[in-house]
C-alpha cells in the first residue's frame, strides 16, 4: 500500500518542476501559488514540502497557471510537460537565478569530493529539509498599497557565526509593511521596492551593528560584489551575514563586528554572493 507521505512527496516533486519549468524563483514558488490558490503562504509552503495536497479546485487553478494538465500534477498520470509547453517568464534573467539549495548542491559537486560520503549526503539532505529557525525573504512580490509596500517574511536560516544550511522553499512567516519614500529618506539606494527583501540573522558575531534574530533589508538584486559591506552570501554549503571586503584578485576577507571573532580569508571562487543588506531594522544603516 501506498503511503500518504509517500503520495504527498510525490506531488511535491511534480509540483517543484512546474514551478521551475514556469520560470519562478524557487524562493518566491510559496507567495506565488499561494496567490494562484488564494490560501496563506504557510499553506502553499506545505505543499511544496511534502506536508499536504491541495483540494480539487485550488489543483485545478495551480494546474492552470502552470500550464500542466491536472492529471499529471495531481497523479503523475501520462507524459512530463517539458519546458517548451510551459509560457516562459518574462524576465529571462530569474531562470538563471539558482535557489540556495542548489548552491548546496552545485558545490558540494564541484567542491565535495574530499569529503565522506555520509557528511555529503547528511548536507545534500539538510538542504531539502525544513528548517527551524529563520531568515525573511520573498523573490517575487511587490503587493504595493498606496505609498506602502509589503516585504514577506520566510523561513530560512541564516547566520553571522559559523554559518547554516539552507533550505530551499521557506515557509513564510509574516508580512512587513514599508514605504519605499521612507527608506530613500533614510537614506537608502536601490531602484526598485520589490527588490527589497526582508531576512533576520543568526548569533552575535556582527554584533553590535546586527544583534542576535535583528531582521535586515537586504537587495536581491546585488549578486556581485560591489563595494565593502555587508552580504547575505553561501560558502562552503552554509548561509552567512558578514562584512566582506576584497583581498587581491582571488580572496575576500569575512569580518564580523563582533571583537572577539577573528577574520578570515575566503576564496571568491567558493563565495555566492545572494543579496547585499542596506539597513538594520533597529534603526541602523549598513
Amino acid at each position: 500500500m501506498v503511503q500518504i507521505e509517500e503520495i504527498r512527496a510525490a506531488f511535491a516533486s511534480r509540483l517543484k518542476k512546474s514551478v521551475a519549468a514556469k520560470g519562478i524563483d524557487q524562493w518566491g514558488a510559496g507567495a506565488r501559488l499561494s496567490e494562484i490558490a488564494k490560501v496563506t503562504p504557510k499553506a502553499a509552503s506545505k505543499w511544496l514540502n511534502g506536508e499536504a495536497i491541495p483540494g480539487p479546485a485550488k489543483m485545478q487553478a495551480i494546474a492552470e497557471a502552470l500550464d500542466v494538465k491536472i492529471e499529471w500534477l495531481q497523479h503523475g498520470a501520462g507524459d512530463e510537460p517539458g519546458h517548451s509547453s510551459l509560457r516562459m517568464t518574462k524576465d529571462p534573467a530569474s531562470a538563471d537565478r539558482l535557489s540556495a539549495a542548489d548552491l548546496v548542491r552545485d558545490m558540494l559537486e564541484k567542491h565535495g569530493k574530499g569529503l565522506p560520503k555520509e557528511v555529503r549526503q547528511r548536507i545534500a539532505s539538510a538542504a531539502n529539509e525544513p528548517a527551524s529557525n529563520v531568515i525573511t525573504v520573498d523573490f517575487s512580490r511587490p503587493g504595493q498599497v498606496g505609498d506602502e509596500v509589503w516585504i514577506a517574511h520566510y523561513d530560512v536560516r541564516a547566520a553571522m557565526g559559523g554559518g547554516q544550511i539552507p533550505h530551499e522553499y521557506p515557509e513564510m512567516l509574516q508580512d512587513i509593511r514599508v514605504s519605499p519614500k521612507h527608506l530613500r529618506d533614510l537614506g537608502l539606494t536601490f531602484k526598485e521596492h520589490f527588490h527589497l527583501k526582508m531576512i533576520t540573522g543568526w548569533g552575535q558575531s556582527m554584533a553590535p551593528t546586527i544583534k542576535d534574530r535583528d531582521p535586515l533589508l537586504v537587495d536581491i538584486t546585488i549578486r556581485e560584489f560591489t563595494g565593502d559591506g555587508i552580504y547575505l552570501f553561501s560558502h562552503n554549503e552554509m548561509l552567512y551575514v558578514k562584512r566582506l571586503q576584497k583581498k587581491g584578485k582571488d580572496r575576500f576577507k569575512m569580518i564580523s563586528d563582533n571583537k572577539h571573532h577573528d577574520a578570515e580569508d575566503i576564496r571568491v571562487d567558493d563565495t555566492h554572493i545572494l543579496a547585499r543588506v542596506l539597513y538594520v531594522w533597529n534603526g541602523q544603516p549598513v
